[in-house]
C-alpha cells in the first residue's frame, strides 16, 4: 500500500524507510500569478491550487503562508515590525499601552506611526497591484521602524507591551479539513530565527544594522535581550499548537548574515528553539534560500530538521553534492535541490533541464532526508512540463531505505 504525501514527509524527517522520493514543491506564487493572468495549464483553468495538487498527486506545500489571508481587516497595519496576524497562524499579537495611526496611500504604500513614551517610530510598507499580479503576497517595507540605535528604546517598549495571544481552533480546523493527508501542518512562528535577525531581517535597512553594530554593538545586544521574552513567548506558544513542523527564520545569505554574525547572533537561538520543539514533538524549519558557503555548518550547530528551500548551482556557488555531504550525518532534511531557474524555458534548455535533473538525482546518494522541491519557489512562467517531468523522474528514483535517523 503506498503511503500518502504526509507519511512520506514525516517518515523522511524521521529518517524512516519512503516509499518513493517525495516531490512536494511549492506552487502558491505560481498559482496565484497564473489564475490571475488565466494562463493555468489545461485542463486545470478553473482549479483551485488544492484541486491542482491532488489530480497530480503532488501533497500540498504549506511551508510559506499566505501573507495577505489576514485575520481581520486592519491585519497588516504591523507588517512594517515584522508581525504578520494571519488567519492560520497559531498565535496573535496585540500591542498595548501605544498610540498607532495609518494612512493607506496610493500605489499601495502604507505608513504606520506608532507614539510611545519612549519617542516615535514610523514604517512604510507596500503591496502593489504588480505584486499582486505577480503572485506574491508578502509585502515589502520601504521604511523601517529602527533607523538609528536612538530608535531602540521604543521598539523595545512596543514589544515589551505586545501580548501572544494562542489561537489554536482555527489552525487545527485547517490542518484536520484542508491539509489533512496531503503534507504536513506548518505554522509560521517568526520570519527572523532570532532577537538580533529581527533587527537585521524586519527592524532596520542592512546598511543602517551594520553601521549600528560598529557604533554601538551594546546598546544593539541590550535591546535583543530586553525583547528575548516577546520572542520566546511565541515560540513557546507555537510550540504547544496542534502543528507538526515550526517555520523559524528565513532568507539568509553569507552577505547579509555572515558566518561570524551567525554564530555569534543565529545559532544559539535557532538551537534553543530547536530544543523547544522538539521536547514538544515539534520539527523545526528555517528557510535558507540564499547564497549558503560559510553558513552549512551552522545549520548543523542549530540541530535544525529541514533547510526548507536550499538552492545549489546554477543559482548559487554551491553544487548540491556538496550541500548533501556537510548535511551528512546531521538528519537535516532539504527540502527543495532543484534551483528555480531550471523551469523556464528561457533560462535552459529542455536538454540541459533534464540533465541537471539527472545530476540532481545523483547527487542526492540514496535520498534520504530529501524532500524535491523547486527552490525557492516555483516561478510564474515555469514550464508545466518540466514539473512533471521532475514528479517522473522522482517516482522512478524508486523507495528510499531508512537511514537510522
Amino acid at each position: 500500500m503506498s503511503m500518502t504525501p504526509k507519511q512520506r514527509i514525516l517518515a523522511t524527517l524521521r529518517g524512516e524507510a519512503v516509499d518513493m522520493l517525495p516531490f512536494i514543491p511549492r506552487l502558491d506564487i505560481w498559482y496565484n500569478a497564473n489564475a490571475e493572468a488565466g494562463t493555468l495549464p489545461y485542463p486545470y483553468q478553473k482549479a483551485s491550487l488544492r484541486e491542482i495538487a491532488d489530480d497530480l498527486d503532488l501533497g500540498y506545500h504549506c511551508v510559506i503562508p499566505n501573507f495577505r489571508d489576514f485575520r481581520e481587516e486592519g491585519g497588516d497595519l504591523d507588517v512594517g515590525i515584522g508581525i504578520y496576524n494571519l488567519s492560520l497562524t497559531p498565535y496573535t499579537v496585540k500591542l498595548h499601552n501605544i498610540r498607532r495611526t495609518h494612512e493607506r496611500l496610493c500605489g499601495g504604500r502604507l505608513r504606520v506611526k506608532y507614539e510611545t513614551p519612549k519617542g516615535e517610530l514610523t514604517t512604510m510598507s507596500v503591496f502593489s497591484e504588480d505584486m499582486r499580479k505577480s503572485g506574491l503576497t508578502l509585502y515589502a517595507v520601504t521604511e523601517h521602524a529602527v533607523k538609528d540605535t536612538t530608535d531602540l528604546d521604543a521598539m523595545a517598549y512596543i514589544l515589551s507591551h505586545a501580548e501572544v495571544i494562542p489561537n489554536y481552533e482555527k489552525f487545527r480546523a485547517h490542518q484536520e479539513e484542508f491539509i489533512g493527508e496531503r503534507g504536513v501542518s506548518v505554522a509560521l512562528g517568526t520570519m527572523y530565527a532570532s532577537p538580533m535577525h529581527y533587527l537585521i531581517k524586519e527592524l532596520m535597512s542592512v546598511q543602517d544594522f551594520y553601521y549600528a553594530m560598529a557604533d554601538d554593538s551594546e546598546k544593539m545586544q541590550a535591546f535583543c535581550e530586553q525583547i528575548a521574552p516577546y520572542f520566546d513567548s511565541i515560540m513557546k506558544t507555537v510550540a504547544h499548537s496542534s502543528a507538526e513542523v515550526i517555520l523559524s527564520g528565513a532568507n539568509y545569505d553569507v552577505a547579509l548574515t555572515p558566518p561570524p554574525i551567525f554564530a555569534e547572533h543565529i545559532t544559539p537561538q535557532l538551537r534553543r528553539t530547536a530544543d523547544i520543539l522538539h521536547a514538544n514533538g515539534k520539527f523545526l524549519a528555517t528557510h535558507p534560500d540564499g547564497e549558503n558557503r560559510g553558513l552549512l555548518r551552522e545549520y548543523v550547530n542549530a540541530r535544525i530538521d529541514i533547510a526548507d528551500s536550499i538552492c545549489p548551482e546554477p543559482m548559487t556557488c554551491i553544487p548540491l553534492h556538496e550541500i548533501r555531504k556537510e548535511f551528512d550525518g546531521s538528519g537535516i532534511t532539504i527540502w527543495g535541490a532543484i534551483p528555480s531557474v531550471s523551469v523556464l524555458e528561457s533560462s535552459m534548455s529542455d536538454r540541459d533541464f533534464e540533465a541537471l535533473v539527472d545530476y540532481t538525482l545523483g547527487a542526492i546518494g540514496k535520498g534520504d532526508h530529501m524532500i524535491l522541491a523547486i527552490a525557492d519557489t516555483t516561478p510564474p512562467n515555469a514550464k508545466f512540463e518540466r514539473i512533471l517531468y521532475i514528479q517522473k523522474k522522482a517516482r522512478e528514483f524508486g523507495a528510499i531505505k531508512a537511514s537510522g535517523g
